[in-house]
């Protein structure tokens, strides 16, 4: 099963679909592995990272008739709405990729708790917990989103009159809050799998700190 796809979900208890209880273990134990790789992997963050810098792109391309016009460029009328095109086809379909990342990332949190109501198994459902990848998503996204703040910050600040000022400014807010915004998407979710890990499996033992 690629990690890309999500397993189906289990069928219900009362039909026997396993010989026995091993069998049932061992299919719950593959179906949590691929969910769980799927909702907190490297990969996850490192996609979202990509997405970030495609809407960076997007937007810079969007700005860019701006600044052509505000200098009076006179390739402004005629490239402008092609960088915009550009802009506009790069930013829309990672604006539209992180929106369902979101939703497939609800849709695989159902599965993880469906899987695991099937029975317990609490040796080899600890590894769920991941505290370490969790650790890593928040810190990173804390310095993504620190520095999409301070890019914000210093582009309104450090703003000064100009033939290309509104562009510069556009730029720099624009790319601030993209960064900030993916920044936010990472946090939240590690505050959600820390609460989820928390709420379904338990305190983690005092043994396993």
């Amino acid at each position: 099963m690629s990690p890309a796809s999500l397993p189906p979900p289990p069928p219900p208890s009362h039909l026997g679909a396993w010989p026995d209880r091993s069998a049932l273990l061992a299919d719950r134990e593959r179906a949590l592995d691929v969910l769980h790789r799927c909702s907190l992997g490297v990969h996850r963050v490192l996609l979202l990272w990509l997405l970030a810098l495609a809407a960076i792109i997007g937007w810079s391309l969007l700005v860019l008739p701006v600044q052509q016009f505000e200098e009076k460029d006179p390739t402004g009328s005629l490239l402008g709405p092609v960088f915009a095109l550009i802009g506009a086809a790069a930013l829309t379909p990672s604006v539209a990729a992180v929106v369902l990342a979101i939703r497939r990332d609800h849709r695989t949190r159902q599965l993880l708790e469906a899987w695991l109501a099937l029975d317990s198994h609490p040796l080899s459902d600890a590894r769920l917990r991941s505290p370490g990848l969790s650790l890593f998503w928040l810190l990173s996204s804390l310095t993504v989103a620190a520095i999409g703040l301070w890019a914000s910050f210093v582009s309104a600040v450090g703003a000064r009159p100009g033939p290309s000022a509104y562009a510069d400014i556009a730029l720099g807010m624009g790319t601030g809050t993209i960064l900030w915004l993916t920044g936010l998407i990472g946090v939240v979710k590690a505050v959600q799998h820390y609460r989820w890990a928390l709420r379904v499996l338990g305190p983690t033992p005092t043994g396993q700190r």
